[in-house]
């Protein structure tokens, strides 16, 4: 018998509450696992896989070695430098987790069924009622996960919930189609314009995501773009204005174009899933550019553009916006 849509069962890895940077007002952001893309500057790389991942702080653990004893694949081995994951041989079956005393061990990613997470997301009605937010649904990307996630966003319809996608775009036309018309706000990012760069830095071609964005742009509803700074990456000066150009051209719904400074922040996550981070050694990107590419994205005739993220000049976060 095939499930209903309140029996649908997702891989979440992250509900958070009070988000106020995924759409307009006071949110919560539902990020699930699973995304298409490979992008070395990737902020979430524990989200790539439809699979738990097992990661472990070095700062938490106190070498009880409890979670050795629990794992069936004999996966885990303390050493001089610390605990290692052998992830060939781990299934991420997560008996590892609840037996360490210090939380050192954690299993990133949990199955959820639509009426959990939907009522996780009501508690915070009041809050979304008097900010005008509502639910964002990101990730990775949500459609990685398409039935779990179309089910997610008819049940928040049926709630009366304003809902934002969040979207790197990459999926069949009738997939997008089909997400787009259960959402009120795309969050669509544009990253690179050169399908050789896209294809080599993101790890899928440009063209799909390209098309579904013609295809956005001839929709009644708004959008947002967003586009990450990287340097020596996305950060060129003929990146964004092929990018300012294409919005003008194809996206007259787009009504704020974000550009998101990059930060090493997710340096650590790469390092606890075993994976060398590519952008390791590269420099942050300086507030004269920023002011200088939003400048160059003033051509895409939107009014609201912004700039955010760490810059050399501060290590907090700022936003600027004209």
């Amino acid at each position: 018998m095939p499930q209903s849509a309140t029996d649908q069962i997702g891989l979440v890895l992250n509900i958070q509450r009070f988000s106020t940077e995924d759409g307009p007002g006071i949110r919560t952001t539902v990020f699930l696992m699973g995304c298409a893309l490979r992008c070395q500057w990737c902020q979430n790389p524990e989200t790539w896989s439809l699979t738990p991942q097992v990661v472990w702080y070095k700062d938490r653990c106190i070498g009880a070695q409890h979670c050795i004893t629990a794992c069936p694949q004999n996966a885990l081995t303390l050493t001089q430098e610390g605990l290692r994951i052998n992830r060939e041989r781990c299934n991420s079956c997560g008996k590892c987790a609840p037996v360490c005393p210090s939380k050192a061990i954690e299993l990133l990613g949990t199955e959820r069924s639509v009426d959990d997470v939907v009522n996780e997301v009501l508690r915070d009605r009041p809050f979304y009622e008097e900010s005008g937010g509502g639910v964002t649904l990101s990730g990775g990307d949500p459609l990685f996960q398409l039935q779990f996630a179309y089910a997610l966003l008819q049940r928040f319809n049926k709630e009366g919930l304003h809902t934002v996608l969040d979207t790197a775009g990459f999926a069949s036309r009738q997939d997008f189609e089909k997400m787009v018309q259960q959402t009120d706000l795309v969050l669509f990012d544009l990253k690179l314009m050169d399908p050789n760069q896209h294809q080599e830095y993101t790890g899928v071609k440009l063209e799909p995501i390209l098309e579904n964005a013609k295809w956005l742009g001839g929709q009644d509803q708004p959008v947002w773009i967003r586009t990450p700074i990287i340097p020596g990456f996305t950060n060129q000066s003929q990146n964004i204005a092929a990018i300012a150009a294409f919005i003008r051209l194809y996206m007259p719904n787009v009504e704020r174009w974000d550009l998101l400074g990059f930060n090493k922040l997710c340096k650590a996550k790469w390092e606890r899933l075993d994976k060398p981070f590519p952008c390791a050694d590269t420099a942050l990107v300086s507030e004269k550019q920023m002011t200088q590419l939003i400048e160059i994205a003033s051509d895409s005739q939107i009014e609201h553009i912004t700039w955010s993220g760490v810059t050399q000049e501060s290590t907090k976060r700022t936003s600027k916006s004209e």
